[in-house]
């Protein structure tokens, strides 16, 4: 008895909520003029903070050269033989796992410094080679912050060895690219935060109206002993509806933005030997995003019905005494 009383009760809720979930849709495309004006402003609000966001993930993915930037420069001491080179070689292979370590014997930087030097005659006086063994190391691609410490980790580990004289890496262009990135993550922080508040605001507006249009219908609903949950129900599904509709609208304007930005930043890389096409969010994110839109928009219903609910309960009357 009580398992059927208990599934009928969830029956009702069902088609309680499903009746409310897609009656409220059809209540704003009855008004097509003022819900396209909400959820364009909606829209538009989260395309900001999600556009920085796409340019930051895609900053990330373009081929930055991080092995040429990011290398190790290792100087040995004079007179370190090439089986010793090649014993810190493989011990930093095993240990450190970098990308690439590369050997260069002297006899091969003095024919890289004849060829780009041009001084090739005055070479050749020199009685014997002055240059030392060379190995440079590129740590493993990834994010800045995660490719500054692996050089750390690099450096601290050949700087321990015997026959290390010097190690030289360009840190500093580390350090601020990765600072650049962090930035950029901090204000995508900040900008969803301050548009999501936007996001909140415009809805609760929004409904307000709406629950302000309808004030005779909610009282009615009160006197027959209707929930203020009843009566919150419509309000709150109208508002996830915006919430949803304007996240859907943000991601195709940055979809429709990617599209048109591809071809000349596509041409622009190709200068550089790069090749690279613009990435959207992905399934997770985007399912992320618009489960932020929908309770943002939740929120701000809640908000503006809770008001005129406390109004009723308190005088009885909504905006009327």
């Amino acid at each position: 008895m009580n398992i059927n009383k208990i599934h009928r009760k969830s029956r009702a809720w069902l088609r309680r909520h499903s009746y409310s979930f897609f009656s409220s849709l059809g209540v704003l495309l009855q008004h097509k003029i003022g819900t396209l004006m909400t959820v364009l402003v909606l829209g538009i609000a989260m395309l900001l903070p999600l556009g920085l966001y796409a340019t930051l993930a895609n900053l990330e993915g373009i081929d930055l050269r991080q092995e040429e930037w990011g290398a190790v420069t290792v100087f040995f001491k004079p007179g370190t033989t090439q089986s010793e080179v090649k014993r810190v070689a493989e011990e930093l292979k095993i240990n450190l796992q970098p990308d690439t370590v590369v050997i260069i014997s002297p006899d091969e930087g003095m024919a890289e410094f004849r060829d780009v030097s041009g001084f090739g005659g005055s070479l050749d006086m020199l009685a014997e080679n002055p240059l030392p063994w060379v190995m440079q190391v590129s740590p493993n691609s990834g994010a800045p912050a995660i490719v500054q410490q692996r050089v750390e980790d690099i450096s601290r580990y050949l700087d321990k060895q015997e026959n290390v004289e010097r190690i030289h890496f360009d840190f500093k262009w580390l350090q601020r690219l990765g600072r650049m990135m962090e930035l950029g993550q901090a204000t995508v922080t900040v900008l969803g935060i301050l548009f999501g508040l936007a996001v909140v605001v415009v809805v609760s507006n929004t409904i307000r109206l709406d629950v302000a249009s309808r004030t005779d219908e909610i009282e009615i609903l009160a006197l027959v002993g209707a929930s203020h949950a009843f009566v919150r129900q419509p309000f709150l599904y109208s508002g996830l509806w915006y919430g949803l509709m304007g996240g859907i609208l943000s991601i195709v304007l940055l979809q429709l933005t990617l599209l048109y930005l591809g071809r000349p930043l596509g041409l622009l890389l190709e200068t550089y030997g790069t090749v690279f096409s613009l990435k959207g969010l992905g399934i997770s994110n985007t399912a992320w995003l618009l489960f932020s839109a929908g309770f943002l928009g939740w929120l701000g219903a809640w908000i503006a019905v809770q008001r005129y609910l406390r109004q009723l309960r308190v005088g009885g009357r909504l905006g009327r005494h």
